[in-house]
Protein backbone atom coordinates (compact mmCIF):
# COMPACT_ATOMS: atom_id res chain seq x y z
CA UNK A 1 0.00 0.00 0.00
CA UNK A 2 1.14 3.76 -0.77
CA UNK A 3 1.41 6.17 1.44
CA UNK A 4 -0.52 8.59 -0.94
CA UNK A 5 -3.48 5.80 -0.81
CA UNK A 6 -3.62 6.05 2.80
CA UNK A 7 -3.38 9.79 3.02
CA UNK A 8 -6.32 9.79 0.10
CA UNK A 9 -8.60 7.89 2.34
CA UNK A 10 -8.23 9.95 4.95
CA UNK A 11 -8.94 12.69 2.66
CA UNK A 12 -5.25 14.61 2.59
CA UNK A 13 -3.72 15.69 -0.28
CA UNK A 14 -0.17 15.68 1.06
CA UNK A 15 1.22 14.11 4.15
CA UNK A 16 1.09 16.81 6.93
CA UNK A 17 3.88 15.35 8.74
CA UNK A 18 7.21 15.33 5.85
CA UNK A 19 8.63 18.45 6.78
CA UNK A 20 10.41 18.98 10.20
CA UNK A 21 12.15 22.43 9.97
CA UNK A 22 9.61 25.85 9.89
CA UNK A 23 12.73 27.32 7.71
CA UNK A 24 11.37 24.50 4.71
CA UNK A 25 7.68 23.65 6.19
CA UNK A 26 5.13 24.78 3.52
CA UNK A 27 2.29 23.54 5.13
CA UNK A 28 3.58 25.82 8.40
CA UNK A 29 4.07 28.91 6.09
CA UNK A 30 1.06 28.60 3.92
CA UNK A 31 -1.38 27.56 6.39
CA UNK A 32 -0.28 27.63 10.60
CA UNK A 33 1.97 30.24 10.34
CA UNK A 34 -1.04 32.41 11.38
CA UNK A 35 -3.29 30.54 13.29
CA UNK A 36 -1.24 27.66 15.02
CA UNK A 37 0.68 28.96 18.14
CA UNK A 38 2.68 27.96 21.31
CA UNK A 39 0.50 28.55 24.45
CA UNK A 40 3.13 30.96 25.41
CA UNK A 41 2.71 33.23 22.35
CA UNK A 42 1.39 36.05 23.83
CA UNK A 43 3.59 36.13 26.12
CA UNK A 44 6.55 36.45 23.49
CA UNK A 45 4.56 38.81 21.19
CA UNK A 46 3.20 41.22 23.87
CA UNK A 47 2.17 44.80 22.03
CA UNK A 48 3.96 45.78 19.18
CA UNK A 49 3.47 49.74 19.74
CA UNK A 50 4.85 48.96 23.24
CA UNK A 51 8.27 46.83 22.43
CA UNK A 52 9.44 44.56 25.08
CA UNK A 53 11.55 41.67 25.31
CA UNK A 54 11.02 38.50 25.90
CA UNK A 55 13.41 35.55 26.43
CA UNK A 56 12.82 32.25 25.49
CA UNK A 57 14.32 29.08 26.60
CA UNK A 58 13.29 25.94 24.21
CA UNK A 59 14.69 22.22 22.94
CA UNK A 60 15.62 21.77 19.63
CA UNK A 61 12.49 21.55 17.89
CA UNK A 62 10.34 22.94 19.86
CA UNK A 63 9.35 25.77 17.50
CA UNK A 64 11.42 28.79 18.23
CA UNK A 65 12.29 29.07 14.55
CA UNK A 66 9.00 28.92 13.99
CA UNK A 67 7.84 31.14 16.31
CA UNK A 68 10.61 33.78 14.65
CA UNK A 69 8.69 33.14 11.54
CA UNK A 70 5.03 34.06 12.97
CA UNK A 71 6.87 36.86 15.02
CA UNK A 72 8.04 38.48 11.42
CA UNK A 73 4.30 37.77 9.95
CA UNK A 74 2.42 39.38 12.82
CA UNK A 75 4.67 42.69 13.25
CA UNK A 76 4.38 43.19 9.23
CA UNK A 77 0.30 42.73 9.50
CA UNK A 78 0.71 45.50 12.72
CA UNK A 79 2.51 47.82 10.35
CA UNK A 80 0.29 47.31 7.54
CA UNK A 81 -2.87 48.13 9.97
CA UNK A 82 -1.31 50.65 11.64
CA UNK A 83 1.31 52.65 9.24
CA UNK A 84 1.77 55.48 11.51
CA UNK A 85 2.85 53.43 14.20
CA UNK A 86 5.31 51.17 12.61
CA UNK A 87 7.61 48.03 13.93
CA UNK A 88 11.43 48.36 12.81
CA UNK A 89 11.81 44.49 12.53
CA UNK A 90 15.50 43.66 13.20
CA UNK A 91 16.44 39.59 12.78
CA UNK A 92 19.63 39.54 14.36
CA UNK A 93 20.82 35.77 13.20
CA UNK A 94 23.89 35.90 11.15
CA UNK A 95 26.17 35.87 13.61
CA UNK A 96 29.02 34.16 11.60
CA UNK A 97 29.01 37.49 9.67
CA UNK A 98 30.15 39.20 12.66
CA UNK A 99 32.38 37.16 14.48
CA UNK A 100 34.49 36.59 11.71
CA UNK A 101 36.05 40.14 11.78
CA UNK A 102 35.99 40.52 15.41
CA UNK A 103 37.94 37.28 14.89
CA UNK A 104 40.79 39.02 12.72
CA UNK A 105 41.03 42.04 15.15
CA UNK A 106 42.14 40.08 17.80
CA UNK A 107 45.88 39.24 18.55
CA UNK A 108 46.96 36.35 16.45
CA UNK A 109 47.96 34.47 19.82
CA UNK A 110 43.94 34.72 20.67
CA UNK A 111 42.33 34.45 16.84
CA UNK A 112 43.10 29.94 17.11
CA UNK A 113 40.98 29.64 20.56
CA UNK A 114 36.85 30.23 19.32
CA UNK A 115 36.40 30.13 23.55
CA UNK A 116 38.88 33.45 23.58
CA UNK A 117 37.19 34.96 20.67
CA UNK A 118 33.63 34.43 22.38
CA UNK A 119 35.16 35.48 25.61
CA UNK A 120 35.99 38.76 24.36
CA UNK A 121 32.78 39.78 23.15
CA UNK A 122 31.65 42.79 25.08
CA UNK A 123 27.87 44.36 24.71
CA UNK A 124 29.44 47.11 22.72
CA UNK A 125 30.20 44.66 20.15
CA UNK A 126 26.37 43.11 20.00
CA UNK A 127 25.01 46.99 19.92
CA UNK A 128 27.51 47.32 17.25
CA UNK A 129 26.54 44.27 15.20
CA UNK A 130 22.34 45.59 15.48
CA UNK A 131 23.04 49.11 15.19
CA UNK A 132 25.05 47.74 11.85
CA UNK A 133 22.13 45.12 10.62
CA UNK A 134 19.41 47.98 11.40
CA UNK A 135 21.24 50.93 9.39
CA UNK A 136 21.66 48.72 6.31
CA UNK A 137 18.21 47.72 6.16
CA UNK A 138 17.23 51.37 6.61
CA UNK A 139 19.60 52.32 4.16
CA UNK A 140 18.50 49.86 1.67
CA UNK A 141 14.71 51.17 2.63
CA UNK A 142 15.78 54.86 1.89
CA UNK A 143 17.27 54.23 -1.40
CA UNK A 144 14.98 51.60 -2.39
CA UNK A 145 17.79 49.58 -3.48
CA UNK A 146 15.18 46.35 -3.60
CA UNK A 147 11.88 46.34 -5.25
CA UNK A 148 10.39 43.90 -2.53
CA UNK A 149 11.27 47.07 0.36
CA UNK A 150 8.30 49.33 -1.37
CA UNK A 151 5.66 47.23 0.58
CA UNK A 152 3.67 49.32 3.00
CA UNK A 153 4.70 47.50 6.17
CA UNK A 154 8.48 48.60 5.65
CA UNK A 155 8.55 51.35 3.26
CA UNK A 156 9.70 54.92 3.69
CA UNK A 157 7.90 57.77 2.31
CA UNK A 158 9.73 60.22 0.39
CA UNK A 159 7.75 62.86 2.42
CA UNK A 160 8.81 61.55 5.61
CA UNK A 161 11.92 61.56 4.39
CA UNK A 162 11.72 65.43 3.17
CA UNK A 163 10.98 66.11 6.68
CA UNK A 164 13.86 65.25 8.15
CA UNK A 165 16.07 68.52 9.78
CA UNK A 166 20.18 68.81 8.87
CA UNK A 167 20.85 67.31 11.74
CA UNK A 168 18.37 64.24 11.50
CA UNK A 169 20.07 63.80 7.64
CA UNK A 170 23.65 63.89 8.99
CA UNK A 171 23.21 61.65 11.60
CA UNK A 172 21.82 59.01 9.15
CA UNK A 173 24.83 59.92 6.55
CA UNK A 174 27.27 59.51 9.99
CA UNK A 175 25.47 56.45 10.70
CA UNK A 176 25.70 55.25 7.59
CA UNK A 177 29.26 55.59 7.33
CA UNK A 178 30.35 54.01 10.35
CA UNK A 179 28.02 50.79 10.01
CA UNK A 180 26.60 50.36 6.80
CA UNK A 181 27.56 47.03 5.59
CA UNK A 182 25.43 46.41 2.22
CA UNK A 183 26.45 43.67 0.21
CA UNK A 184 24.92 45.05 -2.95
CA UNK A 185 27.39 48.04 -3.26
CA UNK A 186 30.37 49.67 -1.95
CA UNK A 187 29.99 51.68 0.95
CA UNK A 188 31.16 54.76 -0.64
CA UNK A 189 28.58 54.74 -3.87
CA UNK A 190 25.92 53.93 -1.26
CA UNK A 191 26.58 57.04 1.15
CA UNK A 192 27.35 59.34 -2.20
CA UNK A 193 23.61 57.89 -3.23
CA UNK A 194 22.14 58.85 0.11
CA UNK A 195 24.12 62.04 0.49
CA UNK A 196 22.25 63.15 -3.27
CA UNK A 197 18.93 60.86 -1.83
CA UNK A 198 18.91 63.48 1.23
CA UNK A 199 20.16 66.89 -0.50
CA UNK A 200 22.67 67.01 2.01
CA UNK A 201 25.64 68.72 0.95
CA UNK A 202 28.58 71.06 3.15
CA UNK A 203 30.25 73.30 0.92
CA UNK A 204 32.22 74.66 3.73
CA UNK A 205 34.36 71.32 3.44
CA UNK A 206 35.82 72.63 0.89
CA UNK A 207 36.96 75.65 1.75
CA UNK A 208 40.12 74.69 2.92
CA UNK A 209 41.09 72.34 -0.43
CA UNK A 210 40.15 75.08 -2.02
CA UNK A 211 42.76 77.57 0.08
CA UNK A 212 45.61 74.88 -0.64
CA UNK A 213 45.16 75.08 -4.39
CA UNK A 214 44.53 78.79 -4.62
CA UNK A 215 47.54 79.81 -2.72
CA UNK A 216 49.82 77.13 -4.17
CA UNK A 217 48.98 78.65 -7.89
CA UNK A 218 49.37 82.03 -6.40
CA UNK A 219 53.13 81.06 -4.41
CA UNK A 220 53.98 79.08 -7.52
CA UNK A 221 53.16 82.09 -9.68
CA UNK A 222 54.98 84.48 -7.92
CA UNK A 223 58.26 82.19 -7.75
CA UNK A 224 57.57 81.78 -11.36
CA UNK A 225 57.59 85.69 -11.45
CA UNK A 226 60.71 86.70 -9.13
CA UNK A 227 62.61 83.51 -11.03
CA UNK A 228 62.13 85.47 -14.52
CA UNK A 229 62.06 89.04 -13.39
CA UNK A 230 65.62 88.17 -11.72
CA UNK A 231 67.27 84.77 -11.37
CA UNK A 232 69.60 85.02 -8.51
CA UNK A 233 66.00 84.67 -6.48
CA UNK A 234 66.29 81.02 -7.20
CA UNK A 235 68.35 80.33 -4.22
CA UNK A 236 66.16 82.24 -1.96
CA UNK A 237 63.05 80.43 -3.30
CA UNK A 238 64.45 76.59 -2.80
CA UNK A 239 63.15 77.53 0.46
CA UNK A 240 60.73 80.24 0.11
CA UNK A 241 58.32 77.83 -2.22
CA UNK A 242 58.39 74.84 0.12
CA UNK A 243 57.29 76.96 2.79
CA UNK A 244 54.72 78.80 1.41
CA UNK A 245 53.27 75.66 -0.10
CA UNK A 246 52.94 74.35 4.10
CA UNK A 247 51.56 77.31 4.49
CA UNK A 248 49.25 77.09 1.72
CA UNK A 249 47.91 73.48 2.70
CA UNK A 250 48.42 73.60 6.64
CA UNK A 251 44.17 74.18 7.21
CA UNK A 252 43.65 71.40 5.18
CA UNK A 253 46.31 69.01 6.47
CA UNK A 254 45.15 70.01 9.98
CA UNK A 255 41.31 68.79 9.40
CA UNK A 256 43.23 65.74 7.00
CA UNK A 257 45.10 64.68 10.63
CA UNK A 258 42.40 65.60 12.79
CA UNK A 259 39.81 63.24 10.86
CA UNK A 260 42.51 60.73 9.68
CA UNK A 261 42.91 60.08 13.78
CA UNK A 262 39.25 59.89 14.22
CA UNK A 263 39.25 57.07 11.62
CA UNK A 264 41.34 55.28 13.29
CA UNK A 265 40.00 55.32 16.45
CA UNK A 266 36.78 54.19 15.12
CA UNK A 267 38.16 51.40 13.30
CA UNK A 268 40.16 50.30 15.77
CA UNK A 269 36.80 49.81 18.24
CA UNK A 270 34.43 49.04 15.75
CA UNK A 271 35.55 45.11 15.77
CA UNK A 272 32.95 43.07 14.11
CA UNK A 273 32.96 45.22 10.78
CA UNK A 274 36.47 45.45 8.46
CA UNK A 275 36.63 49.45 7.43
CA UNK A 276 39.34 50.72 5.44
CA UNK A 277 40.61 53.80 7.36
CA UNK A 278 41.53 55.90 4.60
CA UNK A 279 37.89 55.54 3.46
CA UNK A 280 36.08 56.40 6.03
CA UNK A 281 38.46 59.40 6.68
CA UNK A 282 37.22 60.42 3.21
CA UNK A 283 33.38 60.44 4.12
CA UNK A 284 33.87 62.14 7.56
CA UNK A 285 35.73 64.74 5.60
CA UNK A 286 32.39 65.33 4.03
CA UNK A 287 31.42 66.92 7.32
CA UNK A 288 32.29 70.22 8.32
CA UNK A 289 34.18 70.11 11.50
CA UNK A 290 31.09 72.24 13.47
CA UNK A 291 28.50 68.83 11.91
CA UNK A 292 31.31 66.70 13.83
CA UNK A 293 31.85 68.69 17.06
CA UNK A 294 30.96 66.28 20.05
CA UNK A 295 29.08 63.92 17.94
CA UNK A 296 29.34 59.95 19.15
CA UNK A 297 30.84 57.54 16.83
CA UNK A 298 31.78 54.08 17.91
CA UNK A 299 35.49 55.10 18.87
CA UNK A 300 36.38 53.59 22.52
CA UNK A 301 35.20 50.54 24.02
CA UNK A 302 32.71 51.61 25.77
CA UNK A 303 28.88 51.11 25.46
CA UNK A 304 28.24 54.50 26.32
CA UNK A 305 28.74 55.63 23.00
CA UNK A 306 26.57 53.11 21.32
CA UNK A 307 23.40 54.05 23.53
CA UNK A 308 23.99 57.72 21.94
CA UNK A 309 23.97 56.18 18.90
CA UNK A 310 21.03 53.51 19.14
CA UNK A 311 19.11 56.75 20.79
CA UNK A 312 20.12 58.90 17.80
CA UNK A 313 19.14 55.40 15.52
CA UNK A 314 15.71 55.44 16.84
CA UNK A 315 15.19 59.48 16.69
CA UNK A 316 15.67 59.17 13.01
CA UNK A 317 13.31 55.93 13.01
CA UNK A 318 10.17 57.78 14.72
CA UNK A 319 10.51 60.10 12.07
CA UNK A 320 9.90 58.12 9.44
CA UNK A 321 7.00 56.60 10.76
CA UNK A 322 8.78 53.92 13.23
CA UNK A 323 8.34 54.22 16.83
CA UNK A 324 9.00 51.01 17.71
CA UNK A 325 11.99 48.84 17.62
CA UNK A 326 12.37 45.57 18.03
CA UNK A 327 15.45 43.00 17.10
CA UNK A 328 14.51 39.08 17.06
CA UNK A 329 17.79 36.72 18.15
CA UNK A 330 17.83 33.41 17.42
CA UNK A 331 19.93 30.61 15.98
CA UNK A 332 22.73 30.92 18.53
CA UNK A 333 23.70 27.34 18.35
CA UNK A 334 24.70 27.88 14.93
CA UNK A 335 27.85 29.93 14.25
CA UNK A 336 31.29 28.12 13.11
CA UNK A 337 32.79 29.25 16.56
CA UNK A 338 29.80 27.71 18.63
CA UNK A 339 29.31 24.87 16.77
CA UNK A 340 26.68 23.88 19.37
CA UNK A 341 28.24 23.85 22.84
CA UNK A 342 26.87 25.18 25.46
CA UNK A 343 29.63 26.66 26.86
CA UNK A 344 30.41 28.67 23.93
CA UNK A 345 26.41 29.55 23.34
CA UNK A 346 26.55 31.57 26.81
CA UNK A 347 29.89 33.42 26.00
CA UNK A 348 28.12 34.78 22.61
CA UNK A 349 24.87 35.47 24.64
CA UNK A 350 25.05 36.74 28.10
CA UNK A 351 26.48 39.82 27.02
CA UNK A 352 23.34 40.79 25.63
CA UNK A 353 22.08 40.38 28.99
CA UNK A 354 21.89 43.64 30.34
CA UNK A 355 18.72 45.24 31.85
CA UNK A 356 19.88 48.56 30.62
CA UNK A 357 19.56 47.57 26.83
CA UNK A 358 16.42 44.95 27.20
CA UNK A 359 14.90 47.60 29.05
CA UNK A 360 15.39 50.62 26.90
CA UNK A 361 12.92 52.64 25.41
CA UNK A 362 10.96 51.77 22.71
CA UNK A 363 13.36 48.88 22.36
CA UNK A 364 12.49 45.15 22.23
CA UNK A 365 14.80 42.12 22.15
CA UNK A 366 13.45 38.51 21.36
CA UNK A 367 15.58 36.38 22.56
CA UNK A 368 15.28 32.65 21.68
CA UNK A 369 17.41 30.32 23.18
CA UNK A 370 17.97 27.00 23.42
CA UNK A 371 16.82 25.12 26.90
CA UNK A 372 20.93 24.21 27.88
CA UNK A 373 21.09 27.70 28.81
CA UNK A 374 18.50 28.08 31.14
CA UNK A 375 20.83 25.33 33.51
CA UNK A 376 23.43 28.22 33.03
CA UNK A 377 21.03 30.75 34.40
CA UNK A 378 20.49 28.80 37.69
CA UNK A 379 24.30 28.75 38.32
CA UNK A 380 24.85 32.13 37.94
CA UNK A 381 25.71 34.42 40.38
CA UNK A 382 24.35 37.20 41.96
CA UNK A 383 26.42 40.10 40.44
CA UNK A 384 24.83 38.48 36.98
CA UNK A 385 20.92 38.44 38.01
CA UNK A 386 21.85 41.95 38.71
CA UNK A 387 22.79 43.09 35.86
CA UNK A 388 20.24 40.82 33.46
CA UNK A 389 17.49 41.47 36.00
CA UNK A 390 15.41 38.53 33.99
CA UNK A 391 12.41 38.88 37.06
CA UNK A 392 11.61 42.23 34.83
CA UNK A 393 11.84 40.35 31.21
CA UNK A 394 9.19 38.51 29.94
CA UNK A 395 10.87 35.14 30.71
CA UNK A 396 9.37 31.80 29.19
CA UNK A 397 11.95 29.50 31.39
CA UNK A 398 10.27 26.01 29.77
CA UNK A 399 9.39 26.34 26.00
CA UNK A 400 7.67 22.87 26.01
CA UNK A 401 4.48 21.77 24.57
CA UNK A 402 1.72 19.56 26.76
CA UNK A 403 0.02 16.30 24.84
CA UNK A 404 -3.07 18.26 23.99
CA UNK A 405 -1.49 21.27 22.73
CA UNK A 406 0.83 18.88 20.06
CA UNK A 407 -2.81 17.32 19.55
CA UNK A 408 -4.21 20.47 18.82
CA UNK A 409 -1.30 21.44 15.99
CA UNK A 410 -1.53 17.86 14.57
CA UNK A 411 -5.09 18.23 14.30
CA UNK A 412 -4.53 22.28 12.53
CA UNK A 413 -1.97 20.56 10.03
CA UNK A 414 -4.55 17.52 8.89
CA UNK A 415 -6.74 20.58 8.69
CA UNK A 416 -4.71 22.27 6.21
CA UNK A 417 -4.05 19.28 4.20
CA UNK A 418 -7.19 18.13 3.98
CA UNK A 419 -9.36 18.25 0.96
CA UNK A 420 -12.07 20.34 -0.03
CA UNK A 421 -14.91 19.57 2.67
CA UNK A 422 -12.64 17.08 4.38
CA UNK A 423 -12.29 16.92 8.00
CA UNK A 424 -9.80 14.80 9.20
CA UNK A 425 -9.07 13.98 12.75
CA UNK A 426 -6.10 12.62 14.53
CA UNK A 427 -8.07 10.09 15.92
CA UNK A 428 -9.28 8.93 12.98
CA UNK A 429 -5.70 7.43 11.72
CA UNK A 430 -5.99 4.59 14.64
CA UNK A 431 -7.74 1.61 15.21
CA UNK A 432 -10.11 2.34 18.27
CA UNK A 433 -8.22 0.54 20.52
CA UNK A 434 -6.11 3.30 20.83
CA UNK A 435 -7.71 5.79 23.18
CA UNK A 436 -8.02 9.70 22.70
CA UNK A 437 -6.48 9.41 26.68
CA UNK A 438 -3.57 7.37 25.55
CA UNK A 439 -2.74 9.48 22.20
CA UNK A 440 -2.44 12.59 23.98
CA UNK A 441 -0.20 10.83 26.68
CA UNK A 442 1.60 9.10 24.05
CA UNK A 443 2.34 12.54 22.20
CA UNK A 444 3.12 14.01 25.77
CA UNK A 445 6.27 11.83 25.91
CA UNK A 446 7.30 13.57 22.81
CA UNK A 447 7.46 16.68 24.00
CA UNK A 448 8.23 18.60 21.02
CA UNK A 449 6.78 19.59 17.52
CA UNK A 450 9.60 17.66 15.75
CA UNK A 451 9.66 14.49 17.03
CA UNK A 452 5.81 14.41 17.05
CA UNK A 453 6.04 14.92 13.12
CA UNK A 454 9.05 12.64 12.78
CA UNK A 455 7.35 10.20 14.97
CA UNK A 456 3.90 10.15 13.19
CA UNK A 457 6.36 10.21 9.14
CA UNK A 458 7.95 6.83 10.60
CA UNK A 459 4.17 5.71 11.81
CA UNK A 460 2.53 5.94 8.33
CA UNK A 461 5.32 4.69 6.63
CA UNK A 462 5.44 1.49 8.68
CA UNK A 463 2.01 0.95 8.40
CA UNK A 464 2.07 0.98 5.09
CA UNK A 465 4.99 -1.07 4.40
CA UNK A 466 2.70 -4.33 5.85
CA UNK A 467 -0.24 -4.01 3.65
CA UNK A 468 -0.99 -4.59 -0.13
CA UNK A 469 -2.65 -2.17 -1.66
CA UNK A 470 -5.27 -5.09 -3.10
CA UNK A 471 -5.88 -5.94 0.79
CA UNK A 472 -5.52 -2.11 2.38
CA UNK A 473 -5.68 -1.52 5.86
CA UNK A 474 -6.16 2.36 6.52
CA UNK A 475 -6.37 2.26 10.44
CA UNK A 476 -2.92 2.07 11.90
CA UNK A 477 -2.94 -0.61 14.84
CA UNK A 478 -2.24 -0.30 18.54
CA UNK A 479 0.23 -2.73 18.95
CA UNK A 480 2.33 -0.55 15.71
CA UNK A 481 1.66 2.84 17.41
CA UNK A 482 3.41 1.22 20.71
CA UNK A 483 6.42 -0.16 19.34
CA UNK A 484 7.18 2.76 16.80
CA UNK A 485 7.24 4.95 20.12
CA UNK A 486 9.31 2.70 21.79
CA UNK A 487 11.71 3.12 19.27
CA UNK A 488 11.38 6.97 18.73
CA UNK A 489 11.60 7.67 22.09
CA UNK A 490 14.82 4.61 22.53
CA UNK A 491 16.42 7.13 19.60
CA UNK A 492 15.50 10.38 21.30
CA UNK A 493 17.32 9.48 24.46
CA UNK A 494 20.65 7.79 22.18
CA UNK A 495 21.17 11.75 20.85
Amino acid sequence: MTEQEFLNHHQLFRNPFADEDAQTDSVFREFCISGTYHPAWSKVLGDPKQPATAVVFGPKGSGKTAMRLQLVRNITTHNEQNPESRVFLVEFDDFNSYLGPLQEHLPRRQQASPDKVLGSLKLWDHMDAILSQSVTHLVDRVLQSNATLNAPAISVRQDAIDRLDRGQRRDLLLLTAAYDRSKSGSLGDRFLALQRRLRFHSPLTWVPLGVGILLSIVAIWISFFLYRSDPTWLKHLVWALPTMLVMAWGLYGYRWIRHQLLAMGVCKNLRILQRDRGQFRKLLMRFSDKELDEQPLPRSQRSDDRYALLEKFQLLLRSLGFPGMIVIVDRVDEPDLVNGQPERMRQLVWPLLDNKLLKHEGFGIKLLLPSELQHFVDRESREFHERARLDKQNVVASFDWTGEALYDLLAARMRACANPGGRPSPQDLFDSELTESRLISALQSLQTPRNLFRFLYRLITEHCKRYRSEAPKFKISCELFESTLAVVLAEERRQ
